[in-house]
Order: C-alpha cells, then structure tokens, then sequence
C-alpha cells in the first residue's frame, strides 16, 4: 500500500532532494508551505510530482488538517529557535493530533547525544526539541549525517585551496570526520521515512576521511603539496570560540555565525559516528571520499 509522507521545509535544498528522493520510491508526498513562499519553489516541487500545501504554519489546526491520513512526517527545516523548536513544536503537535504514527525531525548534523551541552548552539536547538519529541506518544527517527560534504567545498580550514593547505585542531591528523552528501542523506531519509521499524537514532556517513588521508587524495587528484597543519590545541580552540561568542552578541540571530562555525568545526573533531546504518537500506550508492574531492579538486 503506497504511503503518504508530509515533509516540512520541502522548497531547501535537502527537503526539495527528500521529496524527489520519496517520488522515486512511489510515495505520495505532500509538502506544506508558508504563504509568503516563492511561487518558482512551488512550481519545481509540483512538476517532481508533490502535492504543495500553502498554510499558516503557526496555525495548528490548519497543520493538523493536512496531516490527516500521513505515515510519517519529515522535517527538513533550518532555522534558529524559532524554527527548530517553537515551529517543530507546532508541526509534531498538529501531526499528534492527527494521529500521524511517526515523525523524522530536522537533525542532520553530528551525533550531538553525546556531545556536552553548551559547546554548539544549533545542537543545543535540537537536543531541545529532542527532549520535547520524545515526550510525546510519536515514534521518531534522527538521521545523523556528520558533516554536509559541501563544507569541504567552502575553503574552510580543513580543506583551503586558495591558500592551499589543510587545518587540524589537536593531535587530530588521523582523525577521520564525518561527511555525507546531500544526495545521500536525502535517499537514505526517504528510505527511512517509509521503514516503520526504524529506530530512534541512525548514524550515516558517505564517507569518513581524516586530514591525513585529505592531504593525499589531493595530492593524487591534483599532483599538489598541500600545507598540511596543526591550527591549536583543541582547549585553545575552545576558549577561542568562547571569547567569539561572548564579543558577537548579534551573532545569537544568525544561523552559521563566525562562533556558530568554529564550534561546529570543534564538534567535528570530538565526535565520531560509529554506528553507522549505512547497510540498513539496499540501492544507495554511498559517495567515496576521493570521488567526491574528485568534483571540485583541481
């Protein structure tokens, strides 16, 4: 019998990649919207073959109508407190009520279970949320994803090639990070979105590579010498994001900060997924560290 997934957050660039994901696989998606949404993302979801929903996403009753009837409903949403709490709260609300059996919430991002409070403001957003879902009667899914793999792409410390070089913090050379593309992490949440035996946590990778390993996949694609270094301790580290945090109060509105990028980096380099689902679902072809390098080293 087909299924009907509701996603939520569907015109982002993961949710829209869910929805075509869930297409694939004969679901019946449907994806509820703001009023205020651009008609052009509306359309691009409709020719995937989605059926758009424009509400009033702070109206309960108005979610709780187009929840009717839903498998599981799928939050791809990104934002600050008031998205990943105040308008997760009102769509697991509105799903409860409908009787809605399962919900996958916007996790997407490290394994931040055991990660210590305080040290990321954007996981401290969702272990929030996370203590308000499994309160409720709804059977959820997190899918841990590490790192999106375009960071690597972003001339950040790990990976610069403009200045040509590679950052670790630590004595972390060979410690392998975490990263998943978004064409992974959207096929293995549809499949997830359709499993009823999924469970509550699900840690997945495209593939784990350490700074060490970076150094020489770049090395082998492009034939150059990266400078490959030690940036700080990773207590240096931390009291530097610290001191970021406390001299950019306007910083708290912004969603990717200066701080808010520092303590994902640190988070990088003090937690690992090593439980990985990755076998969980067949027909996922996982994307190899070096094949991915592969698309934007030159």
């Amino acid at each position: 019998m087909e299924k009907t997934i509701l996603v939520a957050g569907a015109t982002g660039n993961l949710g829209s990649r869910i929805c075509r994901e869930l297409v694939k696989r004969g679901a019946a998606v449907k994806a509820i919207v703001r009023e205020s949404t651009d008609i052009y993302k509306i359309e691009i979801l409709e020719k995937m073959g989605v059926e758009v929903k424009v509400i009033d996403l702070n109206d309960i009753d108005a979610i709780f109508a187009e929840c009717k009837d839903v498998d599981c409903v799928v939050s791809a949403l990104a934002g600050l407190g008031d998205v990943i709490i105040d308008l997760q709260k009102k769509i697991l609300d509105g799903a409860i009520k409908a009787g809605v059996p399962r919900f996958i919430p916007s996790d997407f991002c490290t394994d931040y279970n055991d990660l210590k409070e305080g040290e990321n403001r954007n996981f401290d957003l969702r272990r929030t949320f996370k203590k308000y879902i499994d309160q409720s009667s709804i059977q959820a899914t997190s899918i841990f994803n590490g790192c999106f793999a375009d960071i690597l792409k972003y001339n950040t410390p790990i990976l610069n090639l403009k200045d040509k070089s590679i950052g670790y913090w630590g004595d972390k050379a060979d410690w392998k990070l975490d990263f998943t593309t978004m064409d992974n992490t959207a096929s293995f949440t549809a499949e997830a979105a359709l499993d009823d035996r999924a469970p509550r946590n699900l840690q997945i990778t495209s593939f784990q590579i350490s700074p060490n390993m970076i150094f020489d996949d770049v090395k082998e694609i492009s034939g150059q010498t990266f400078n490959l270094h030690q940036i700080t301790t990773l207590e240096n580290f931390a009291e530097y994001i610290k001191k970021q945090r406390a001299n950019d109060p306007a910083g708290e509105n912004e969603l990717y900060a200066k701080f808010q990028q520092g303590q994902y980096m640190y988070s990088m380099f003090t937690t690992q997924n090593n439980d990985l689902a990755n076998d969980r679902y067949e027909n996922i072809v996982w994307t190899t560290g070096i094949n991915y390098l592969k698309t934007f080293v030159r």
